[in-house]
């Protein structure tokens, strides 16, 4: 009888040795392969939300993200506009390897999108046996060869122009833009909401291998439509007709990001009763600077320039046991960079050429990034960083400006003559970048200036009179 009890107890023992192991092991395999759940706003300004400093907006949600999770000073978009930083995001370069220096606009590019041919993060995912899906704007390509699903997206539901009527899903053209797949497929519902009741039901469903669920919202580019407003871009009887918009665009903009807020909360509520929460890094950040309604305090400029508040944006980073809660990066980091830093985190083989770098190290253990040059162009401006020193030149007549952000937030002290030398240096470092995509023609809307050195066209009217990108 004793030796039973032995034997029970031994087997018991090992029985219970093999069960942690097996768990052990399985956690080990899940931290190598998390869900993925990318976030982007449309125009949003750097301080549009509380954990910014906005005391005006109530965004709860996105709040509690950064205190549960890593909160970056210093992210940059490849692009000052919509379509080249999602170039950038998608292949991990800079986005004029692709000819996209510019909006991809409904009414004179629908020939031009993103090579179907490029590397993408969803190719590199999906070969890695990752499920990929876009619930949101494209805004790479109107043919169907540019759509997301010949770009390593399993599912595509959302539109590919710049903007939509959030209601009517009809664009800046007078087209109808709400597609499943590569097939026009019109449906009802306030946008924001549309894209977050697609995540839900997605996140809700039982998944047999790990997902890259990628949600581009159009909050809050224009047209300024909250929630319980109505459609303004109709089409009736075969003829396109808008209508006058509401007038107080300051509410309208604040329950938009109000909106997009109480949504984030509704994703990371639904991961956490999935139990998806602790195994998913999630991503929040927006495609540019804010346009004229945003707060992008306290830098200088606007969506479409190339001051700081062009496109440096909130970047938000939640991963539970692998980022510290309440953290804090100054690091500067840019959009091109997500990519190696997602194959890392998911163990996924980087093979190609990528301008990015990953900062998964920081994100882990807040470590600093290896020293480097950042390049932005669009237009007639290009702009070099390195470390706090800023170089921005007009590219027809060479002249430009210097300064040091770490004591001149508002771009003002032009040190161009003080400091002649980190002039010259940081000019021969953009002629060597640029002579990397020499060859490759590229398109950019002339509506758009070249930001700190404008092409002569008002930013502030462009946003103002019209919706682009």
């Amino acid at each position: 009888m004793k030796m039973m009890i032995k034997n029970t107890t031994l087997l018991l023992g090992c029985s219970t040795f093999l069960s942690c192991l097996a768990s052990s092991f399985s956690l080990s395999a899940k931290s190598n392969t998390p869900n993925i759940v990318l976030i982007m706003a449309d125009d949003m300004g750097y301080a549009d939300f509380g954990c910014y400093g906005n005391t005006i907006n109530k965004t709860p949600h996105i709040d509690r993200l950064a205190e549960k999770g890593m909160k970056f000073t210093d992210f940059h978009t490849n692009g000052a506009v919509s379509s080249p930083t999602r170039a950038a995001l998608m292949t991990g370069r800079y986005q004029q390897y692709y000819g996209i220096e510019g909006v991809i606009t409904a009414a004179n590019h629908r020939k031009t999108g993103l090579d179907p041919s490029a590397t993408t993060i969803a190719k590199l995912l999906r070969a890695n046996n990752y499920e990929t899906v876009i619930y949101g704007k494209w805004h790479l390509g109107y043919q169907k060869k540019f759509n997301p699903i010949h770009l390593g997206f399993d599912q595509f539901v959302g539109y590919v122009s710049g903007n939509i009527d959030y209601f009517s899903h009809i664009d800046q053209e007078g087209y109808e833009d709400w597609w499943h797949q590569d097939q026009l497929h019109p449906e009802e519902g306030y946008t924001t909401h549309l894209i977050t009741d697609y995540a839900e039901r997605y996140l809700k469903q039982k998944h047999d291998k790990p997902f890259f669920l990628y949600l581009p919202f159009e909050a809050c580019h224009g047209p300024w439509q909250g929630p319980n407003d109505e459609a303004i871009r109709l089409i009736k009887e075969g003829k396109y007709e808008t209508y006058d918009g509401r007038k107080d665009i300051k509410t309208a903009y604040r329950e938009m990001v109000e909106s997009l807020d109480e949504c984030v909360g509704r994703i990371v509520k639904t991961l956490e009763e999935n139990g998806l929460s602790d195994n998913t890094l999630v991503l929040f950040f927006s495609d540019n600077g804010g346009a004229k309604l945003s707060d992008n305090s306290p830098w200088s400029g606007y969506k479409g320039s190339l001051l700081e508040g062009g496109h440096r944006v909130s970047f938000i980073a939640h991963w539970p046991q692998q980022i510290k809660a309440g953290s804090v990066s100054n690091e500067t980091i840019m959009s091109m960079d997500i990519l190696p830093t997602l194959c890392e985190a998911t163990s996924t083989p980087l093979e190609g050429v990528f301008d990015g770098h990953s900062f998964l190290s920081v994100l882990k253990s807040n470590d600093m990034m290896p020293e480097r040059i950042l390049f932005w162009r669009t237009g007639n401006a290009v702009c070099a960083r390195q470390g706090s020193w800023k170089l921005t030149l007009n590219r027809k007549t060479g002249h430009g400006s210097l300064v040091d952000l770490s004591v001149d937030v508002k771009e003002k002290n032009n040190l161009w003559n003080q400091y002649p030398e980190k002039v010259e240096s940081l000019r021969k470092a953009i002629e060597q970048w640029e002579a990397g995509f020499k060859e490759v023609k590229q398109f950019s809307d002339r509506s758009i200036p070249g930001g700190a050195m404008d092409t002569g066209v008002s930013w502030q009217l462009i946003v103002e009179n019209s919706q682009i990108g």
